[in-house]
């Protein structure tokens, strides 16, 4: 209690938002993390009854009934305003907090169960706000999981379906739409549309990036395949940066290779990981990564660079897909600075990661303010053979590191994200997540540049960054043609705003 009092009073003092600025992991040690495990038991819970009682299909179809009541309801009101998810903005992963919530419609949408798995046509149907770590347990549970499935665990369905998803699978499997096989839209007239390659050929591949602007997604059908027990994983040290991008590209092209992943720690050195399946792990090169107590996982992986040797471990399936998940990627290192001490990480670290839902509900102007100058957080998707000089970009512009390298197969298409050509393409997202080492580093003007050698080399910024491009800088590096085509035809140009102004930052407001 005294402890209490003490801290109280030195708030007090310094006053709450030099607090919450410079001495933040006060606030998210003392309150974010026990809060963060309250929500995650909540939610594992609620989920595990849900699909053993079998009552989410038949909840889903009331549920879909009650979106279609209230677009209509916005209809007959006179469409006076844009309609959006009534989810807060605070709630989802992009660090972007949307104002339009407080101006458009918020259509209530309470759909995120997990609706059947089956094996035989080997997909699992799933609502919007079924989560990644939800997924994960429930199929690796009976033997199965996604082909892509990307880190965090709180990423939705919902969200990578409309934005996107990567994960070191997709060299083989491609974004996380490529795994998509079937989507269920309430349209702004209020009917309920399926699409599919075959049915509704058009929608199906204009959803995808669209960030909710087409309609309300109330399912999805997404392919599974057997999951095994193990990931054997290979840790290659590498140095040069030619070296490092020739290596890269090289496990890239190996179908062998289940996995690839690259965490780039400087200009010239970098690990390269490689990994396929296994039921069979050798018992002494077993590394439960995923255990509260251990070692952040970029840090693990960089001892193997300091050590110059190369290693191969096994470690439990989905402990490997959640392997950046404790550490927010390197995010944590920011907010908790001494998160990785083994005194921390044995007392502590089995409520880690904090929700970053709550991290961004209590970050206040200030913080956000100074996140938006100081700080980058970008995922550019690059035709792999342009990797060393984006990566020679990235280095001059921001300087950020560890980056992160994940390979993935482009493939035709006419929705907005495609290769120039009608042949597959080789692509890498880079992640650049952290503070800019550079002294001339400027948000706006230093992103701008990085957006401009995205488009000039046929390439790609994920859209759950800040993007500065202006609208036909936008149109110019994605494919619009589609999807303005379907706005006209479906309504939707009264009903959602255009995916531009949603979320480019000239735009929003």
């Amino acid at each position: 209690i005294g402890l209490v009092v003490l801290l109280a009073l030195w708030v007090r003092v310094r006053g709450l938002d030099y607090v919450l600025v410079h001495q933040r992991w006060i606030f998210v040690c003392l309150f974010l993390l026990p809060l963060s495990v309250v929500f995650d038991v909540y939610y594992y819970v609620r989920a595990w009854l849900i699909f053993k009682m079998c009552s989410a299909p038949k909840l889903h179809d009331q549920r879909v009934r009650d979106i279609q009541r209230q677009v209509r309801e916005w209809k007959k009101e006179g469409s006076k305003s844009f309609m959006c998810t009534g989810r807060p903005g605070w709630l989802t992963v992009s660090l972007r907090v949307g104002k339009y919530k407080k101006t458009h419609k918020n259509i209530m949408i309470n759909m995120m169960d997990i609706l059947e798995v089956d094996t035989k046509r080997q997909v699992v149907r799933v609502e919007p706000l079924a989560n990644m770590g939800q997924v994960t347990a429930l199929l690796n549970s009976i033997g199965w999981t996604l082909p892509v499935l990307p880190e965090l665990d709180d990423l939705t369905v919902g969200g990578l379906v409309m934005g996107t998803g990567i994960e070191s699978s997709s060299h083989i499997y491609g974004l996380f739409q490529h795994i998509c096989v079937a989507f269920e839209l309430v349209l702004a007239d209020g009917s309920l549309v399926r699409c599919t390659e075959d049915e509704n050929s058009d929608l199906f591949h204009a959803v995808p990036w669209s960030c909710g602007t087409l309609g309300f997604l109330v399912a999805a059908e997404i392919k599974i395949i057997p999951a095994k027990a193990w990931v054997k994983l290979r840790y290659e040290p590498v140095r040069g940066l030619e070296n490092i991008c020739k290596r890269f590209t090289e496990a890239s092209q190996n179908k062998q290779n289940a996995f690839v992943e690259g965490l780039q720690y400087s200009l010239d050195s970098a690990v390269i990981m490689t990994g396929t399946m296994t039921d069979h792990a050798e018992p002494n090169k077993v590394n439960r990564i995923g255990l509260h107590f251990k070692p952040w996982f970029f840090k693990h992986v960089e001892s193997y660079l300091s050590g110059d040797y190369t290693g191969v471990e096994y470690i439990p399936l989905r402990q490997y897909y959640h392997r950046h998940t404790r550490s927010i990627f390197w995010e944590l290192q920011d907010i908790i600075p001494f998160g990785n001490n083994p005194v921390f990480r044995w007392l502590f670290g089995w409520m880690v990661p904090p929700k970053i839902s709550l991290l961004k509900l209590t970050q206040g102007e200030t913080i956000r303010r100074l996140y938006e100058q100081h700080h980058v957080v970008q995922d550019m998707l690059i035709p792999m053979k342009h990797l060393q000089a984006a990566i020679m970009q990235f280095h001059q512009e921001i300087s950020v590191y560890p980056l992160w390298l994940c390979p993935f197969l482009l493939q035709p298409g006419r929705g907005m994200v495609h290769p120039k050509g009608q042949q597959e393409e080789l692509y890498v997202d880079i992640g650049s997540y952290g503070e800019p080492r550079v002294k001339h580093f400027e948000a706006k003007a230093s992103t701008r540049r990085l957006e401009k050698f995205v488009r000039d080399v046929h390439g790609f910024q994920m859209l759950y960054a800040d993007v500065y491009m202006d609208r036909e800088e936008f149109w110019e590096m994605f494919d619009g043609r589609l999807y303005h085509r379907l706005r006209e035809e479906l309504g939707c140009k009264e009903a959602f705003p255009e995916v531009y102004d949603k979320i480019c930052k000239s735009a929003r407001h």
